[in-house]
């Protein structure tokens, strides 16, 4: 399955090092699943998914010799398991997210004490950089045996952690607090998410960094469309859950054709196995309203595919219900001259408003519709939004400027 957290992270350090940085990516748990060039590759992976799993669920597995270990870190078992990963739910997960968070005191001791092994024999860095704060409970012991800065990206951790069963929950998120105050510094992808995470886990005003993610513009197109699609297209794309709303938006666009009953939709984005009788819900809704004829559904697009459905949509709605900390999706649609219309929480008014490429509705099916039929009914307006999104991410949004920004703070921690 595709994760954007990993494709901005990917692209930062593919910039970090097209700037010259010595800079270096070790995938953990599983492997990545890309529609960049990887650059992790050549790199071992860590915390393999399958030998965590078993850490925590056997005593005596920690004594398995390292030949056993390694077989079962071979790629293709882990892509099997990283197949059934999307059946995993939060509920099963209690004791394993705190065992990983509590670093050296956990069962996954071992996997961290060859981590750091391997990483004594690299060059020493200026500072290691945790792709989210579910990787906290390593930072001790990286400070300690490689003297260096720890940084630690946020990237939507919350959802997660307020799912699992208690007492797993609250014991989760006071070991994250703890664990916290020994980071030199956090980097959130928005004001809206740094404030938050800043409450709920006491992150120092002065340690907290907001860098907006920056996309690749590889593919994308220099100038901005020089007209819409003729007929009006509206477009989802993230992955097809109901925590990104895709139900919410089948009502919209139910409703949004009574007014508009020229109006597409185009569905794109991950589709696991765990979502498919969601996604068959959502296109039965589709069918009773007699809306499936002008409906598309795309899985699992390679980039230049991506890029195409960008560039065949009027506008994009992505109703997510939960605390979205960003929404690349919303950055990538903009770079191709599509602007959105989103509900009025979580980091969308911020990213609307510094973008000027959409427009913020209530989140509800109808506020949603009304929004998306004012924007695709209106030629002149779509345009004009059009022009704003992709002006604003072509100038502000890029992987050139989040990285430039993340060289500053490595600097002002030296």
């Amino acid at each position: 399955m595709y994760c954007g957290n990993c494709f901005r992270d990917n692209a930062l350090v593919a910039e970090l090092r097209r700037r010259g940085h010595d800079t270096l990516m070790l995938p953990l748990y599983l492997p990545m699943t890309l529609d960049e060039a990887d650059q992790s590759a050549g790199t071992p992976l860590f915390f393999g998914g399958i030998n965590v799993y078993l850490e925590q669920q056997s005593a005596l597995f920690k004594h398995a010799p390292n030949w056993f270990r390694s077989l079962l870190n071979h790629p293709k078992l882990l892509k099997l398991a990283a197949g059934r990963a999307a059946k995993t739910r939060a509920a099963d997960l209690g004791e394993l997210t705190l065992s990983m968070l509590q670093g050296e005191n956990g069962h996954q001791a071992r996997e961290l004490e060859e981590l750091l092994s391997w990483l004594k024999g690299q060059p020493a860095p200026d500072a290691i950089f945790l792709s989210n704060a579910l990787l906290l409970g390593l930072a001790r012991r990286l400070k300690q045996e490689l003297g260096t800065r720890v940084v630690c990206m946020l990237q939507g951790e919350d959802e997660f952690l307020d799912s699992l069963p208690e007492p797993h929950r609250t014991q989760c998120w006071n070991e994250l607090s703890r664990r916290a105050q020994e980071i030199d510094g956090f980097v959130a992808p928005s004001r809206y998410f740094g404030e938050l995470m800043a409450r709920r886990i006491e992150i120092p005003e002065n340690r907290l960094h907001v860098v907006y993610n920056g996309i690749s513009l590889t593919g994308y197109p220099v100038q901005p469309p020089v007209a819409l699609p003729t007929i009006p297209t509206l477009g989802f794309f993230a992955r097809m859950c109901k925590e990104k709303g895709l139900d919410v938006l089948v009502e919209a666009y139910i409703i949004a054709k009574k007014s508009l009953p020229e109006l597409r939709l185009k569905v794109g984005g991950a589709c696991g196995p765990s979502d498919e009788a969601y996604v068959r819900t959502c296109q039965d809704r589709l069918r009773s309203a007699g809306a499936w004829a002008d409906v598309e559904f795309h899985t699992n697009l390679p980039r230049e595919d991506k890029i195409r459905f960008w560039q065949s949509l009027t506008l994009l709605c992505v109703p997510a219900r939960y605390s979205e900390a960003f929404g690349l999706y919303l950055i990538e649609a903009m770079a191709a001259g599509v602007p959105a219309v989103q509900p009025r929480h979580a980091s969308f008014p911020e990213l609307i408003d510094s973008t000027g490429g959409g427009l913020i509705a209530e989140p509800t099916p109808e506020a949603l519709a009304a929004r998306i039929v004012e924007v695709a009914g209106n030629p002149a307006l779509a345009q004009r939004l059009s022009h704003q999104a992709h002006s604003s991410v072509h100038t502000r949004f890029t992987v050139g400027n989040m990285a430039e920004t993340i060289v500053r703070i490595v600097e002002q921690l030296k």
